[in-house]
């Protein structure tokens, strides 16, 4: 299914991209292709879903936000499209997530807040509260961050 241009382009795309003005055309160099046949290829692995998505992590304890607050709500269904989209208009959230409940979790939209402060987090929750009329929630506040790193394929050994 992929032959070994495919798994280097594949090995490098799972990396952090360089920090340059053109970061593809260094990736391209480094495998010895021209940048226009690595962005096709790119482009074609986007197209057959093998790549889904670029992202960027951005590490919120270097930049100044301590504290980390998941707030789990119990929304009503017919007005989960108008609390979420109250809700990602905080720009202390950096998530939201709709999941399914269980008996004993009646939970099912998930938000991240971050602040400086567990202070400073509540009263975001405060602010988001007032903006959606919800009360049913809980609040779990981050410990420690166990891990944080993307699933990688093509690995050697």
């Amino acid at each position: 299914m992929f032959n070994s241009l495919d798994i280097s382009i594949i090995r490098k795309m799972q990396e952090d991209l360089p920090l340059v003005p053109e970061p593809f055309k260094l990736i391209a160099d480094e495998l010895g292709i021209k940048e226009e046949q690595l962005i096709e290829k790119i482009k074609e692995f986007c197209n057959r879903g093998i790549i889904r998505r670029f992202g960027a992590t951005l590490n919120h304890r270097n930049i100044g936000f301590k504290a980390n607050a998941m707030v789990v709500w119990n929304v009503p269904e017919d007005r989960l499209t108008e609390v979420s989209d109250i809700m990602i208009q905080f720009s202390q959230v950096s998530h939201c997530y709709q999941r399914p409940t269980f008996p004993n979790w009646p939970f099912n939209l998930f938000t991240m807040v971050h602040g400086e402060t567990k202070v400073e987090c509540e009263k975001v929750i405060s602010e988001i509260i007032n903006s959606v009329n919800i009360n049913d929630f809980s609040i779990l506040y981050s410990t420690k961050e166990l891990k944080k790193i993307s699933m990688r394929y093509f690995i050697e050994e």
